[in-house]
């Protein structure tokens, strides 16, 4: 019997943060949707900023993936990410009022879990409770991602396709309430009622109902017709549940291996893993950071990082916490996620720096260490072992060439690939789409 004759299915790109988040994925994420089709996000929440440039104009964005910025791109929010309808409504209406249409084109997994507000009370008044109680902030955002995804493990998570069935919306919703009062009392809380919730949620379900869709089936059509579809993470490979600094990270697997869980689709669609890593190493909130430098005395490289970088939170607006590249963290991420290639990112930041140090490895008590450790305390005692590269003085910013970079901007960026174990196939130099160094393209790789 003769096979059916089908279309070549499209090629798709995984694009994952390789250091503690903000490393500048969204710029990349838009720079590349002239290839794609499509593109996803599949974990997190509105904890997640990313931050786009484009002709000038700055744009941020939580919830909705990076490609609504590009005319025609259809941008699907997968069923590993937690989504507050409050915040997705504002956000859509957000970009809606810059002249860009979204919601033909913006497709909801149904088995997305809800935030309501009862989970960002939960945070926060958690937060304030090991503060108080001097067992350290874990640094969150307060906006309820971590007890959405509690609810989302012990099986009982209102999920978006629950707006469907007001009654059967009700029955759950009375119930989470009741449980989540008790643990709000215990924290000194204030309890919450459950029906100014169900009147907000069922007036948000008249506008989320014509997002909703099967995601996977969706990606899986689109696959199969040719389209290139681009899966964009959230937070960084450091802050991922399961392999970053615990108990110093974000509530759900930030790994390139999640986009297929986090979205529906089978791991063989996933083609070329971009891991994205800025030319020196940032951090916001709590945990362990092996290569910080002093951020507030002026004069100094921790300051300059800092001020020349505009190192602030996208979601927060805390400052971020910076210092030296550290390749042997970068190295742990590189394995996890089975990097194809690296994305640098602010290498402009680094201009006029006389020396750059890059961490090689660290001295834990009598060991020598050539990767990052998985113990948060063993972190915490590792001193970095720096090897030290001249710096450069002409400017970076904006080049688009390789040629054009300075030969010591050059050597810094070759001798980092070598200690990372992964090819640099981009370099951004600049906040703009255009303010990009192509060396291997992901979709033609």
């Amino acid at each position: 019997m003769q096979a059916a004759i089908r279309p070549t299915p499209g090629r798709n790109v995984v694009v994952v943060g390789t250091q503690w988040g903000d490393e500048g994925k969204g710029k990349i994420v838009d720079w590349m949707t002239d290839h794609a089709q499509g593109v996803v996000r599949f974990q997190g929440g509105h904890n997640a900023g990313h931050t786009l440039v484009i002709a000038g104009r700055k744009t941020a964005l939580q919830l909705i993936p990076s490609g609504v910025m590009r005319e025609g791109v259809a941008c699907y929010i997968g069923n590993g990410v937690v989504v507050d309808p409050a915040h997705m409504l504002g956000e859509i209406e957000r970009i809606e009022a810059l002249g860009i249409d979204v919601r033909s084109r913006l497709f909801l997994s149904e088995a997305c879990p809800l935030i309501l507000p009862f989970h960002v009370e939960l945070d926060r008044a958690r937060e304030g409770r090991r503060e108080s109680s001097g067992s350290g902030k874990i640094g969150t955002t307060g906006k309820g991602i971590g007890p959405a995804y509690e609810d989302k493990v012990a099986r009982r998570a209102l999920r978006v396709q629950d707006l469907k069935h007001p009654a059967r919306f009700e029955a759950k919703l009375r119930e989470l309430v009741e449980l989540h009062n008790t643990e709000l009392a215990y924290l000194g809380g204030t309890a919450m009622d459950w029906q100014p919730m169900l009147d907000g949620a069922m007036k948000a379900a008249e506008q989320l109902r014509p997002l909703m869709a099967d995601v996977g089936y969706r990606l899986h059509q689109a696959h199969a017709a040719g389209q290139n579809l681009l899966f964009e993470g959230a937070q960084g490979t450091l802050l991922d549940i399961d392999h970053g600094t615990y108990p110093y990270v974000t509530s759900s697997n930030c790994v390139a291996g999640n986009a297929a869980a986090g979205s529906g689709v089978g791991p063989g669609m996933l083609h070329y893993i971009l891991g994205i890593t800025k030319a020196y190493t940032t951090r916001v909130g709590g945990g362990p950071f092996p290569t910080e430098l002093d951020i507030e005395s002026a004069g100094g490289v921790g300051h300059h990082l800092s001020t020349v970088g505009q190192e602030r939170g996208t979601v927060t607006g805390r400052a971020r916490r910076c210092g030296w590249l550290d390749a042997a963290a970068l190295k742990r991420s590189i394995i996890i996620n089975g990097v194809s290639g690296l994305c640098i990112t602010k290498l402009d930041v680094l201009d006029g720096l006389p020396e750059i140090n890059i961490c090689t490895g660290y001295r834990l008590g009598d060991r020598l260490l050539d990767i990052l450790p998985m113990d948060p305390d063993e972190i915490a005692a590792c001193v970095p072992v720096y090897e030290t590269l001249p710096g450069w003085s002409d400017t970076t910013a904006g080049l688009t060439n390789w040629e054009q970079l300075p030969a010591q901007a050059k050597r810094y960026l070759e001798r980092m690939q070598v200690l990372i174990g992964a090819p640099i196939d981009m370099v951004s130099t600049g906040p703009d789409r255009v303010h990009t160094i192509l060396l291997r393209h992901p979709f033609r790789a």
